[in-house]
């Protein structure tokens, strides 16, 4: 069996990938958040790949239901790519993926936790706070991010560490109704000042990061830099205050989900989802469902396995 999130339920996460020339790791990627044991949908936007990246997202979602296809005909940028994903978002929670393999899809249970349990709004990935292993790479990089969350937190009047960081996690609610401008980069200095002005609830945690070096693909460039704190300014500073969306409440069994883990002082969070979520969600197998997955690894924990989350 597998467990499953019924089309009266909404997945409980909607994965946002933004694609550009990224055929070398856009399998790999998908792969990966598909191990991830939660009720979800993957939305896929290819910004007008010029490598094989359109071919091979045309066959991951004719052979995946969980996963939606969706293609810009003009490359218009990062910002472009994630404002369509959203636009199709039907999650409780959204999340940004980078379709590289520098941010580890695992990480997700850690960052649904303060969500559900602590009832943020948004979640924060930080690449600079002490939880897992970091590739070191590019010195002045990181100088750039401390001097451009630093400028945004005093915009902001937040206490971020890592603004720029890929890994943010809305409530789909927040998200869609931020009205995005940014098509680049600048999405994120955005975006962090809009849910800032919106006084959303925002927490942030530590996240582990295999950066990639621009020889392996990396695209940000110093004219990002540059953009970051023009959109520090216009958004942070020159953007009035905007209303919060109501929130409804979240479907029964999730709020059971929510309870379970304010309960729950376990560090292995993986199978304490899939524990959970298995006694609300196993059904028999059909497609028009959310399949959590994994029950050939659930059959390996019956038997005495174990999988530690790190």
């Amino acid at each position: 069996m597998t467990a499953l999130a019924t089309e009266a339920i909404p997945p409980l996460l909607s994965v946002i990938i933004p694609c550009y020339n990224e055929e070398r790791t856009l399998e790999n990627i998908v792969a990966r958040v598909l191990r991830v044991k939660v009720p979800m949908e993957i939305i896929v936007v290819d910004d007008a790949s010029k490598d094989k990246s359109r071919d091979k997202l045309m066959a991951i979602a004719a052979s995946e239901p969980r996963v939606k296809a969706f293609y810009h005909e003009i490359n218009q940028g990062k910002g472009a790519a994630l404002a369509t994903g959203f636009q199709h978002a039907r999650g409780v929670y959204a999340i940004v993926q980078d379709a590289d393999l520098e941010y580890d899809p695992q990480e997700f249970y850690r960052l649904l936790v303060p969500a559900l349990a602590h009832g943020a709004d948004v979640v924060f990935g930080s690449r600079f706070r002490g939880e897992g292993a970091k590739r070191v790479l590019y010195y002045w990089h990181s100088v750039a991010n401390g001097w451009l969350t630093t400028l945004s937190n005093m915009t902001s009047n937040l206490n971020l560490s890592d603004m720029e960081t890929c890994y943010k996690l809305f409530r789909r609610e927040v998200i869609q109704s931020v009205e995005l401008k940014e098509k680049r980069f600048g999405f994120e200095p955005e975006v962090t000042a809009k849910v800032a002005k919106m006084g959303c609830c925002v927490y942030e945690l530590g996240i582990s990061y295999s950066g990639r070096t621009y020889d392996e693909g990396k695209k940000i460039g110093l004219k990002d830099a540059f953009r970051a704190l023009y959109c520090i300014i216009r958004y942070g500073v020159f953007t009035p205050r905007s209303k919060m969306p109501e929130l409804p409440a979240l479907p029964e069994k999730y709020a059971k989900l929510a309870a379970e883990l304010k309960a729950q002082t376990s560090e292995d969070l993986e199978n304490l989802f899939v524990a959970a979520l298995r006694s609300y969600f196993f059904r028999p197998t059909t497609s028009r469902f959310f399949p959590i997955g994994g029950a050939t690894i659930l059959s390996k924990k019956r038997a005495g396995g174990t999988t530690n989350l790190s």
